[in-house]
């Protein structure tokens, strides 16, 4: 239903430019020019817009061909773009130690165990003890 009114709305809006542009064609020049200047005084009594804000970091699209510590040319720049990667290889190099170390300590607790109990490790290689163990469990 609200469609149906745009739709009028705007139907009938075309109705009156379109007259409005017939009768232009008619009117006297003096009139016609009366109009003009109050376009132009009107335009001028607009508000300005506000600029538009936008970041621009020097040289990152151009290049940067001087002397400076900016850039991927000098050496702040290089060192810029090498330390994050060089910081992500020793923090996988750490992350892949501590999961070493991780499961060493896990072995480690498991042949404590195995070591501290009554039964002999030869046990723990039977077929039939894994069976009896499933067993028991259920």
């Amino acid at each position: 239903m609200n469609y149906a009114k745009e739709a009028r709305d705007l139907d009938f809006a075309y109705k009156v430019r379109h007259a409005l542009n017939e009768s232009a064609e008619n009117l006297p020049v003096a009139t016609l020019d009366r109009l003009a200047s109050a376009r132009a005084i009107a335009l001028s009594r607009k508000k300005q817009e506000a600029p538009a804000v936008a970041l621009a970091f020097r040289g990152i699209l151009a290049g940067n061909t001087g002397l400076s510590f900016q850039g991927p040319t000098s050496w702040l720049g290089k060192f810029g773009v090498v330390l994050p990667l060089l910081v992500l290889v020793m923090g996988l190099f750490g992350i892949y130690e501590y999961e070493q170390q991780q499961r060493i300590n896990d072995l480690a607790e498991i042949d404590v165990a195995v070591l501290a109990d009554e039964l002999p490790p030869d046990a723990y290689l039977d077929t039939g003890f894994s069976a009896f163990l499933n067993k028991e469990e259920e």
